[in-house]
């Protein structure tokens, strides 16, 4: 069984965008959770987290990052094994 996917996107962020059309595009379920009017719940995985922009990307537990960490995952050929 994977790992669960989970990506905190705006509507209006093109690096969002990016980074679901690889997931799409692998076949690998996700979870969006779109923060564009929760401002407390952008905050909130911000400050959980250190991380202040979107997308904000979790591998199960692990903070994958952004779109260039989860393209540079797959690009190095460890996006399959970190979902395992």
């Amino acid at each position: 069984m994977n790992k669960k996917v989970v990506i905190y996107t705006t509507d209006y962020c093109p690096h969002c965008q990016r980074a679901k059309d690889l997931l799409k595009r692998k076949n690998i379920l996700f979870e969006e959770i779109d923060v564009t009017d929760d401002e407390a719940k952008r905050n909130e995985i911000e400050e959980k987290n250190g991380w202040m922009s979107v997308p904000i990307i979790f591998i199960g537990d692990e903070l994958i990052g952004g779109a260039d960490e989860l393209y540079a995952l797959d690009a190095n050929g460890k996006l399959d094994s970190k979902l395992k």
